[in-house]
């Protein structure tokens, strides 16, 4: 997928920090749902009793629409968790198609038992209060160094995750499948003995023993 973007000129549309943490047992994609947030403030961010509907980190992970990925831009910043077990689970509730942050989750055993892909630059202990605040929801925001607009699509299996810019999606589908097909086609050449030169990328030769070898798939 990275490698189709930056033939069409998008060389940043990979994440830097989010991995794959939990849940992912193929590729991730999912229209964008974003959330943007700032760094808290000791007289706003408490750990006091409030109800729910006022607090801004609940409405996000409650507003998040069936098959979008949740996307958290946490600033890059690594302390202090974006959600654990309960607000993912609440995700996985929802049908949410999984969630990238370029912070950190916890929980992380919890999560193991969600079937919801998480992809995160790791855990941490404290909650989300002692660094992050919910600014705004469905808006532009940037998560691992990449523009990220609401209606994207976003794409994440154990490489990482990549953004699609939404108007570019049915191009690059379909690209994505002729270069998986392709690749499998130039693995198997490679692991029966051919040199990667003439093989990847093809030669005359190499193109008609692929268009053979379609016929029989």
């Amino acid at each position: 997928m990275a490698t189709i973007l930056f033939k069409r000129g998008l060389r940043g549309a990979a994440m830097v920090g989010p991995r794959l943490l939990t849940g992912a047992r193929g590729v991730m994609v999912g229209e964008a749902f974003t959330v943007r947030t700032i760094p808290s403030r000791e007289d706003i961010d408490q750990l006091m009793p409030f109800d729910g509907r006022e607090r801004p980190q609940a409405k996000a992970f409650d507003s998040c629409p069936p098959g979008k990925v949740f996307v958290v831009d946490c600033r890059g910043q690594t302390f202090g968790a974006f959600g654990g077990a309960i607000f993912l689970s609440r995700l996985a509730a929802r049908r949410a198609a999984g969630m990238v942050s370029d912070g950190p989750v916890r929980d992380l055993v919890e999560l193991a038992h969600l079937e919801l892909p998480v992809f995160a630059s790791g855990t941490s202990p404290p909650p989300s209060l002692v660094s992050h605040h919910v600014a705004d929801i469905d808006v532009p925001v940037g998560c691992g160094g990449v523009a990220v607009y609401p209606g994207d699509i976003v794409v994440g299996d154990g490489d990482g995750v990549t953004v699609v810019p939404r108007h570019l999606a049915e191009e690059v589908a379909q690209a994505a499948f002729e270069q998986e097909r392709h690749d499998r086609f130039a693995l198997e050449q490679i692991r029966a003995g051919s040199a990667v030169f003439g093989t990847y990328p093809p030669d005359e030769a190499t193109r008609a023993r692929y268009e053979e070898w379609l016929k029989k798939q």
